[in-house]
């Protein structure tokens, strides 16, 4: 009975807090945003960049205005893909930062390997001259000659660690200028892809998924320890578990400031990049820049939340071999989070569409054999957000 009552006043207040944020105001004129002065820094790893703890997650974002209010209020660090938003993310930024001194900011943009098995190993169909051109594809967009940061997108497998042709290339790309450091993102296996990491010296920064609800967190916390210690910049994602609330329909909030600062209280990471699309959800961001520390409430309301279902798939691979007709489960409930708890339906699309199952892949199947150790009701969610596979993506952006 008290833990529901505790339950129902943590939900209770995460939506006053939702609601009660202070907005920040537009940009003028006449200077634009004050910059705030006491906000914390940490070194990301060899780069030497210095930046704030609170980067910007620009993946959902389509409001020039929000990403210059940020500029204007300490935030320095950028994170785009070449697939988001169908490229036109990285468009927005580029237009957004055409005015800014080139050295005042950092962008970070992602492009995938192409040509990967099943098991997200490299291939003979594996081509660097199709990854140099979504590169080149994504400097133009953004207006650059460089990017500080290019991460090869959603790496899975630790074979990709040592692959030598993507060494080479991202070696090549660092000595004619067109990028300042090497990384990769990682949402799945990332422990182990992490750990492989930190055995080279070839990676500059890796962008890793990290939250409260993680299945392998004591991994996944001891590979960010050991990568960190040689000397790679640790950047945080998916630091809210899956948007910022507990249901697709949004009725029920968690502590975002509480997940965000959870975060942050590891050491080992050196800036985190929530997504932001409204200007209250950078007013919280922005207080989060000079203040970690999370309160006994905060602390509570993180307890509390990890109980909870929610919208993100803690990758315990448990449903790994259950489902008989190897649907990646896994994979498909990371585009359920992104529609429901991104509210980002063309991004969901793009992945369906790489995982390539179709709009019904449990048609076959009367009952299902995979048991969540979230309590996921997993054909349903399947068969919900497999409709998306059939629905052009112009449909979407």
């Amino acid at each position: 009975m008290m833990h529901n009552l505790s339950r129902r006043i943590f939900l209770k207040r995460g939506l006053a807090g939702v609601a009660g944020a202070a907005i920040v105001p537009p940009l003028s004129s006449s200077g634009g945003l004050k910059v705030k002065e006491d906000i914390i820094y940490r070194t990301l790893g060899r780069t030497g960049l210095r930046i704030p703890v609170i980067s910007f997650g620009v993946m959902r974002a389509d409001n020039p205005g929000l990403c210059k209010a940020a500029y204007e209020q300490g935030i320095t660090y950028f994170d785009t893909a070449n697939g988001y938003q169908n490229g036109n993310n990285e468009t927005m930024l580029g237009n957004v930062f055409a005015e800014y001194p080139r050295d005042s900011f950092q962008i970070a943009t992602k492009v995938r390997l192409t040509g990967l098995d099943k098991d997200a190993k490299p291939t003979k169909e594996t081509s660097m001259d199709k990854f140099l051109e979504t590169f080149d594809t994504s400097l133009k967009r953004l207006r650059m000659d460089y990017v500080d940061i290019l991460y090869v997108h959603a790496v899975e497998n630790a074979d990709i660690i040592g692959y030598k042709p993507i060494l080479k290339t991202l070696d090549k790309l660092k000595k004619s200028g067109k990028i300042r450091f090497t990384g990769f993102s990682t949402h799945k296996n990332e422990h182990i892809v992490i750990d492989a990491a930190a055995e080279t010296d070839k990676w500059d920064v890796i962008l890793t998924s990290y939250n409260f609800q993680h299945a392998f967190r004591n991994d996944l916390e001891a590979a960010i320890k050991k990568a960190a210690g040689a000397g790679i910049g640790i950047v945080a994602m998916k630091t809210l578990a899956g948007g910022g609330f507990f249901d697709k329909e949004k009725t029920r909030p968690m502590n975002t400031t509480a997940a965000i600062k959870w975060a942050l209280s590891n050491p080992h990471v050196h800036t985190a990049i929530p997504g932001m699309t409204t200007f209250d959800q950078l007013a919280l961001n922005i207080k989060i820049n000079s203040d970690i520390t999370l309160t006994d409430q905060e602390k509570n309301d993180i307890l509390l939340a990890s109980s909870e279902p929610g919208l993100f798939c803690s990758g315990c691979r448990q449903c790994d071999s259950a489902c008989p007709e190897g649907i990646p489960v896994p994979d498909i409930m990371r585009a359920y989070m992104y529609a429901y708890g991104y509210s980002d339906a063309l991004q969901a699309k793009l992945l369906l569409s790489e995982i390539g199952t179709g709009p019904d892949p449990c048609r076959d199947c009367d009952s299902c054999y995979v048991k969540c150790s979230r309590q996921f009701n997993v054909k349903e969610k399947i068969t919900d957000i497999s409709r998306l596979a059939d629905v052009p993506a112009e449909f979407l952006a």
